[in-house]
């Protein structure tokens, strides 16, 4: 046991942690530009096919090249894509959360110039809507 000490010592150690991050940052590299690939809509799917039989065949080379290639368009993507699942978060938000009293009486008063509703119950849901409502615990 001794002997394993002695040939393992704080470089060994720092050079071991040093090649497993490099390692497991190339992964991540390559797992984005496979995600970039099959996501971009302005090629083709002869062209996708080229590059990830370039990256499977020469995988350091072929993952350099295309970030090199098309790394500004992978940003754009991303920050399109991004957007995108922002607005879609948003609209979903609105879309079931509650509304205010304003919204609320503002859709009753349209109902009663439509005639749906009469006064009385256009009173009686306004005040529902205003009466406060009890904290929860």
């Amino acid at each position: 046991m001794a002997m394993l000490a002695e040939n393992f010592g704080t470089g060994q150690v720092f050079w071991s942690f040093l090649w497993f991050f490099t390692f497991f940052i190339w992964i991540w590299l390559a797992i984005v530009v496979f995600t970039d690939i099959f996501r971009s809509h302005d090629m083709s799917g002869f062209v996708k096919f080229l590059w990830v039989l370039f990256i499977v065949v020469l995988p350091y080379l072929g993952v350099l090249v295309y970030l090199i290639a098309r790394g500004g368009k992978m940003h754009e993507r991303a920050l399109r894509d991004a957007k995108a699942a922002d607005l879609a978060t948003r609209d979903y938000i609105r879309s079931v959360a509650p509304s205010s009293p304003v919204d609320e009486i503002a859709k009753l008063s349209d109902l009663k110039d439509k005639g749906v509703i009469d006064d009385a119950e256009f009173e009686r849901l306004k005040a529902k809507v205003l009466e406060p409502t009890a904290p929860t615990t």
